[in-house]
């Protein structure tokens, strides 16, 4: 302010002491030229002022937070402001320091959904990486996704990128005897999922819509992955109503951009779509801690689940246009993480699911028929035939499943696993419960980059970080980072083999999967992956599995997120 004082002396005191020397006409244009640059430098700082005035909260709340950017040795916040800035002029604010937000998985790729935070941590958040303030806006890039906000963060929009494309085949996977093919191809191609995630925001209510144009199993096809309004006032707190993915399993709180494979395991995938899944309609809320972390929903249909144009090929299969009363169930999922150090991560957990009503489908004007099935390809999607399903389960009152989880980080390296059971209740005389289960167990070790480390926010583990100084880079010596992952999964899809009623036995098969394979991420938004598998399945109903099968894949994915 005193640069501007000064300023305003020279214009209405030193003219006229200048102009009152007529005998120099020289130093009158000089004078004169000098007063002309100073008001033109004076209106380029009158400007930035103006600018910096109008960011009262978002001035207050960096002095609030002062002393935590200090403690966690915050980095000089980089601002582009309008107009041009004199670093003599002082404003009487605190150098603008950066409050990084500190999470376990700070550098890892962003999420594959909209990402729901409260407006505390989205203020933070905008702050933490480079951004340009535009007219009251603030356009940036928090946590690598496109957002533009209101200088306070009240008013705030984000778009993101999930885009992953696969590419592969299968090899000595023929059918056997008289067995129908199957869609095993030698060589093709699947957009896996093209999800463009909005996320609006006003305060601590966020609204999350994300369409996905790469929905289903085959290319082609276009729907919904979420649609859904959230409150984030409460801490560490986001309660949610619309069509969701309800966390349960620790696979299924995952991104799958952090998957360590292609895909889900089985058994966690089959017990997700019991009553959870993508699209889900859903009301509840999750809450996490450092130690802990809870969720629970009650759950209905699948977006597009009544779509009679749609039928059996509705976003996620299954859906049916005579349905007449929908499904109605719930998710739970706790977990703990008794030991959170440096070197060591210990997660327990246990996830459970039901479908205590199915899905109603009209077959007169009295009468309906509940029934369920299961079925899950060799964890391979690119448009293959299921080899493993207990095709129609008749009569089915209930379904739930239910089981525990566990996860150890030492250093570099991962194990975790989980086992399910699934019951399935018939309300029919002389008809009994169904019963199956499955697990797996997953591997991997980070060869160079940032490890896995533990997500509070998700209660799972996150991908490999990649800080900025450590991205793909010949020249300066610099890789990315890489990983090494293994994987065993077992589902059983047999209940009730030597059952004396034929009614009563379902034969699905059991299906066994081996996987290997390699994950490059050369910075945080793209990756690669190739993986390998072995797949050995027993015989079941299907007309591509009468014998039991056994065969080979080898898949790659192409991935971006933002």
């Amino acid at each position: 302010m005193s640069s501007l004082a000064f300023a305003s002396f020279l214009m209405g005191g030193a003219a006229p002491v200048a102009m009152a020397s007529s005998s120099d006409d020289a130093q009158i244009r000089a004078l004169r030229l000098e007063m002309a640059q100073m008001r033109k430098e004076m209106m380029g700082q009158i400007t930035t002022l103006k600018s910096r005035l109008a960011r009262t909260e978002s001035v207050s709340h960096k002095q609030d937070h002062m002393s935590t950017a200090s403690a966690h040795g915050g980095r000089a916040h980089r601002e582009i402001a309008s107009g041009p800035v004199d670093p003599s002029v002082q404003f009487n604010e605190p150098a603008p320091f950066a409050n990084r937000i500190h999470l376990a998985n700070a550098g890892t790729p962003t999420s594959d959904r909209g990402d729901v935070m409260s407006w505390k941590s989205f203020r933070a958040a905008t702050k933490s990486d480079e951004n340009v303030h535009v007219g009251g806006m603030i356009v940036g890039f928090p946590k690598g996704r496109f957002t533009v906000a209101s200088e306070d963060g009240a008013y705030g929009l984000s778009i993101g990128l999930a885009f992953h494309e696969d590419f592969g085949g299968f090899f000595n996977s023929g059918p056997r005897g008289n067995e129908a093919r199957g869609a095993f191809n030698s060589f093709t191609s699947n957009m896996r999922r093209l999800r463009i995630p909005f996320t609006f925001r006003y305060k601590n209510f966020v609204a999350a819509v994300t369409p996905d144009f790469g929905a289903n199993h085959n290319d082609g096809y276009v729907g919904l992955y979420e649609g859904n309004l959230n409150y984030t006032g409460l801490h560490n707190t986001i309660l949610t109503v619309g069509y969701f993915q309800p966390r349960v399993t620790e696979e299924d709180s995952e991104s799958s951009n952090d998957f360590f494979t292609l895909e889900r395991p089985s058994i966690t995938d089959m017990v997700r779509n019991i009553a959870a899944g993508d699209a889900r309609f859903s009301v509840g809320g999750l809450h996490y801690e450092k130690r802990w972390w809870i969720a629970g929903y009650f759950t209905g249909q699948e977006w597009g689940h009544r779509n009679a144009s749609d039928m059996s090929s509705t976003y996620y299969g299954g859906g049916s246009g005579s349905t007449v009363d929908s499904q109605t169930g719930a998710t739970l999922r706790v977990a703990g993480r008794p030991v959170a150090t440096k070197n060591w991560d210990v997660h327990m957990g246990a996830s459970g699911i039901s479908a205590f009503r199915l899905a109603c489908n009209s077959t007169d004007a009295y009468h309906c028929s509940r029934s369920t099935s299961f079925g899950q390809r060799p964890e391979f999607d690119i448009g293959e035939a299921n080899l493993a399903a207990t095709g129609g389960i008749s009569n089915a009152a209930q379904v739930w499943a239910a089981g525990p989880e566990l996860g150890v980080r030492w250093k570099r390296l991962i194990v975790k696993g989980e086992y399910y059971h699934v019951g399935v209740q018939r309300d029919a005389p002389g008809l009994k419960s169904a019963g199956f289960q499955g697990w797996y167990g997953s591997a991997a070790y980070t060869l160079f980059g940032n490890p896995r480390l533990y997500n509070e926010k998700e209660g799972a583990f996150g991908a490999p970080g990649v800080p900025e100084a450590q991205e793909f880079d010949p020249a300066r010596n610099h890789w990315g980072a890489l990983e090494v992952v293994g994987h065993y999964s077992v589902i059983d899809l047999n209940s009730r083999l030597n059952d004396a009623n034929a009614k009563n036995v379902v034969r699905g098969g059991q299906q066994t999967v081996w996987t290997g394979g390699l994950n490059w991420y050369p910075n945080r938004h793209f990756r690669i992956m190739l993986d390998y598998s072995h797949f050995i399945v027993s015989r079941s109903m299907q007309a591509t599995n009468i014998y039991g099968r056994t065969g080979n894949s080898v898949a790659a994915r192409i991935q971006a997120g933002f």
